[in-house]
């Protein structure tokens, strides 16, 4: 194993605390909790929070600012943050307005932010949740019960972020936000397996010339492994498999995000988005904006995934609205 690491068991804590000294200005290290929040808060707004399982990066740290979350909460590597420290974080963040979960669909995610809400609101704090399941490759997984949450949960961060900027209140968040869950949709692909540092070992292994459609970003299990093909078939499998969803209508808007896991050069992030351009607008659709880049990661899991977000005029402008979230600047 080759990583840039000290002793493992302090890697998520040394990586919190660089995280934090790269972006003294506008966030800072509850170092207690693992929790990142920004540093100036705004009084009777709605506070975002977000988080999950370090090895993620830059999710869910990197969208912590004006305009997305209040604060991330960081789990060890591929594990759940747990109840006390989500509470730490809602407690940290919330001047009045209540509190929005922000849920990536694992069973360990939901059930300790949940557990975490329900002590928040003994406390007096109001807070709502969503639980985003944009993965359409399986229906339940190794860490699921239903559809996996994955890099689509930034576009819902940054929805309800704008809408909190704005003062809107803490069930119009949580409606716009289940509005647009419902017309996310996701699919990742993998080309090589990552190495969690505690572990030193792979978290699956693959032939040199293999390839998985629908691997989750923990390494469970996708739909097909299959022999390694071109960019042009990789992208055409997963607009393919996305667009299955009846919830895409040709003649709209779309967003749409290329995801790399962590290993995977710009370079073969732009080939695989010229395809999927091209497919998306043969099929009659509008590309309104474009993501290209790292967005939720997999350690060093080569391969991406991509996200299709079928806009209307109120969530494109929420999209569009300005972010100074270090990973997410607009």
């Amino acid at each position: 194993m080759k990583k840039m690491i000290n002793n493992p068991e302090n890697a998520v804590k040394e990586m919190l605390e660089g995280f934090a000294v790269a972006y003294p200005d506008g966030v800072e290290l509850l170092a207690d909790h693992f929790v990142i929040k920004r540093k100036h808060l705004k009084k009777g707004k709605v506070a975002i929070i977000s988080g999950g399982g370090s090895g993620h990066e830059p999710a869910h740290a990197g969208y912590v600012g004006e305009g997305m979350l209040d604060a991330a909460v960081a789990g060890e590597v591929f594990t759940s943050p747990a109840p006390d420290q989500i509470l730490a974080a809602m407690k940290a963040v919330d001047t009045g307005a209540g509190v929005l979960l922000i849920i990536k669909n694992y069973s360990g995610d939901v059930m300790n932010f949940e557990m975490a809400a329900e002590l928040a609101e003994m406390d007096g704090i109001s807070v709502e949740t969503v639980i985003v399941n944009d993965d359409v490759a399986v229906e339940d997984s190794l860490f699921t019960t239903g559809r996996r949450g994955i890099a689509g949960t930034v576009f819902v961060h940054k929805i309800a972020g704008a809408l909190s900027e704005r003062g809107a209140s803490l069930s119009e968040i949580k409606q716009a936000c289940e509005r647009a869950i419902e017309r996310i949709r996701s699919i990742g692909m993998a080309l090589s397996p990552c190495v969690i540092p505690m572990s030193g070992k792979p978290s699956f292994l693959i032939g040199d010339n293999e390839m998985e459609l629908g691997m989750g970003i923990h390494g469970e299990p996708g739909l097909e492994r299959e022999p390694l093909t071109s960019a042009a078939e990789i992208a055409e499998a997963l607009v393919e498999a996305v667009l299955q969803e009846k919830v895409f209508q040709a003649g709209g808007e779309l967003a749409v995000m290329i995801n790399g896991l962590g290993a995977t050069p710009m370079m073969e992030l732009y080939i695989v988005n010229r395809t999927v351009q091209q497919l998306l607008i043969d099929k009659g659709f509008q590309v309104a904006k474009t993501f290209v880049g790292e967005y939720m990661t997999s350690l060093e899991m080569a391969g991406c995934s991509l996200t299709v977000f079928q806009l209307d005029e109120e969530l494109k402008e929420l999209l569009l609205a300005p972010s100074d979230a270090p990973a997410f600047k607009s």
